[in-house]
């Protein structure tokens, strides 16, 4: 008998002779590609389920809820003072529209007057809001397709005017500062200066953004007929803001449905007609130059006087009053605890916010909690028609698809 080596004992038997299949032809076959919740391109935790034939795009699903807050439900645990600390935090890169259209719904219940300085004042912060709202999309945009110094130049004049936020509301994001019948306190001193300044810098900023980006061959090359979408398509899936005025229907609620006075202020609303991504940056454009336009009639008409409605129903007795009456003092504990008390009743208040139509739809039961509130949030919205502007497209243009969308996923997920 052969003797035994040991390394014979490690090697592996032989295998068995096995007949060879012939190979199968491949066959190309469309492949499902995930992107995100976590990519930096989907601006927030967006997950997309993209089916692809190479590069083109056959079928794509916006995967959402990553972002739930449960900031609807919340709201019926709060008053409705308490309420004005959750709108902003749904939409967060345009706070200021967010709270508007809460207490313009609220405002509405109860029947009171705003004060026009009230009413002004929010009209010039609202406008610097969008202002600042686009900067964010311009800058993030451009960095998605790799030009980085573009959103340098947005976020310097964004600082100015989140230092203007901070000065008045004391916070740069969530200021909570408009409130039912009025705002929450008084201008500061140097307000008027502060946006003046903000109002002189704007306007050669946005001419540097377009010396950036508007005739830029890379600019163009990424943007110029990509992510189109049609004015019908838009009207049908329920689009609003500068995605549908892209298209060329010159739908504005500050012109169909005037709030906050626009009515009397004048600016124009700007279109374009191609529906592409450059479309929605050249309307973006323009709106920030109307937006200053705004303001500064605005300002220039800012009065004096009240802040806040003089319904002691509504508002907190002024502060001196505390000093020297135990009235003032049961009135204004029994407000911030019970709170007011709306009519049964149910109301909707839309504003037109940087992304389009943000409306707020309040139920009342009589209590001093609302019974119902629920958001239309123009995010959740414009993200339906996704799959209309990537379909047969290249994948690498999905990034720009969803840049131009400019979403907020605290609103899409609420």
């Amino acid at each position: 008998m052969k003797p035994v080596d040991e390394l014979d004992l490690l090697q592996p038997p032989p295998a068995p002779a096995r007949a060879v299949a012939p190979a199968e032809p491949v066959v190309d076959a469309p492949m499902v590609l995930n992107i995100g919740p976590h990519h930096p391109s989907t601006h927030g935790v967006l997950r997309v389920i993209a089916e692809v034939d190479g590069e083109t795009v056959l079928s794509l699903t916006p995967d959402i809820g990553y972002l739930h807050t449960g900031i609807e439900k919340t709201f019926e645990h709060k008053t409705y003072v308490k309420g004005c600390t959750l709108a902003p935090r749904m939409g967060y890169l345009s706070p200021l529209h967010n709270e508007l259209a809460y207490v313009l719904a609220v405002e509405r219940l109860l029947g009171v007057d705003v004060p026009d300085r009230a009413t002004v004042t929010r009209v010039i912060l609202c406008e610097l809001d969008r202002v600042a709202s686009h900067l964010v999309c311009l800058g993030i945009h451009a960095l998605d397709l790799g030009a980085s110094s573009m959103m340098l130049y947005a976020f310097r004049e964004r600082e100015l005017i989140l230092d203007l936020v901070e000065m008045t509301g004391g916070q740069r994001m969530f200021p909570s500062y408009f409130r039912p019948g009025g705002l929450a306190c008084d201008l500061p001193d140097g307000f008027r200066e502060a946006v003046a300044e903000i109002l002189r810098r704007l306007p050669p900023a946005i001419d540097e953004y377009e010396t950036l980006l508007t005739g830029n061959a890379f600019w163009r090359e990424r943007t110029v007929g990509v992510a189109r979408i049609t004015a019908d398509q838009a009207v049908a899936w329920g689009v609003t803001g500068p995605i549908l005025r892209a298209t060329g229907v010159a739908y504005d609620l500050r012109k169909a449905v005037p709030y906050c006075g626009y009515e009397t202020y004048d600016f124009a609303v700007p279109t374009a007609t191609a529906g592409d991504a450059y479309a929605r940056y050249l309307v973006r454009i323009g709106e920030m130059r109307e937006a200053v336009k705004i303001a500064s009639q605005a300002l220039d008409r800012l009065p004096g006087g009240p802040w806040i409605t003089a319904d002691r129903k509504v508002a907190p007795p002024p502060k001196h009053e505390l000093y020297d009456s135990m009235e003032a003092v049961i009135h204004h504990f029994k407000l911030w605890t019970e709170g007011f008390k709306p009519p049964p009743g149910e109301v909707y208040a839309g504003v037109e916010a940087p992304r389009g139509e943000m409306g707020m739809y309040v139920v009342s039961d009589g209590s001093g909690k609302p019974w119902r509130v629920h958001m239309r949030s123009p995010s959740f919205t414009n993200l339906q028609a996704l799959e209309t502007m990537v379909r047969g497209g290249l994948i690498a243009d999905l990034v720009t698809a969803v840049a131009s969308l400019d979403p907020v996923l605290g609103e899409v997920d609420r």
